[in-house]
């Protein structure tokens, strides 16, 4: 099995992931959401993040996971997390930062921030995009490097993707969760 690559987010209706300080606020979790992103990063192999991007569930630290970095150069094991590898991209490829953190194939979870996604836009099979149409961020941080100046549905379609059909979340405040497919 190879690896399959999945991406995980949720957005504003704005298309932002957080507030002007890069925290995802409490307006922006919905407990549907949570449970469906927490059951999701039980079956990977593998999570990919940055510095600022961490799930905080129960399960976290028996995950494994790759935090993206530009203050080392070599791949290295956090020290504060045993199941966490260090990687700067600049100075390694995944596929060598998955073989130092013993991964070899299996579900790889992507779950942010912009600069992390936009780095595997070309490789995800699947990209999870959970809309809280009731919620806005203005001058938060976009969900891709791109955003606001494009739509995440307009970055998305512009590396090959095309949305499924969206699954309800939270019908109190209309929370979907729409699958981004590779367009075959």
């Amino acid at each position: 099995m190879a690896f399959v690559f999945e991406g995980y987010v949720i957005i504003s209706a704005d298309g932002m992931l957080a507030d002007a300080s890069h925290v995802m606020p409490d307006s922006l979790k919905f407990e549907g959401d949570k449970l469906f992103f927490e059951q999701a990063l039980d079956r990977a192999a593998l999570i990919v993040h940055g510095r600022n991007s961490h799930e905080q569930q129960t399960n976290s630290p028996k995950r494994k996971r790759l935090i993206a970095t530009r203050k080392i150069k070599t791949l290295t094991v956090d020290p504060e997390m045993p199941n966490a590898t260090l990687w700067n991209p600049a100075h390694a490829s995944f596929e060598e930062a998955a073989a130092f953190a013993d991964v070899a194939a299996g579900r790889v979870a992507i779950i942010g921030g912009p600069v992390v996604f936009d780095m595997f836009m070309d490789r995800y099979d699947t990209f999870w995009l959970s809309e809280a149409p009731h919620v806005r961020l203005p001058g938060g941080e976009g969900c891709f490097v791109d955003v606001p100046k494009r739509t995440p549905h307009e970055v998305l379609a512009s590396h090959g993707m095309k949305p499924g059909v969206p699954y309800l979340l939270d019908a109190a405040h209309d929370v979907t969760v729409t699958p981004w497919r590779r367009s075959s």
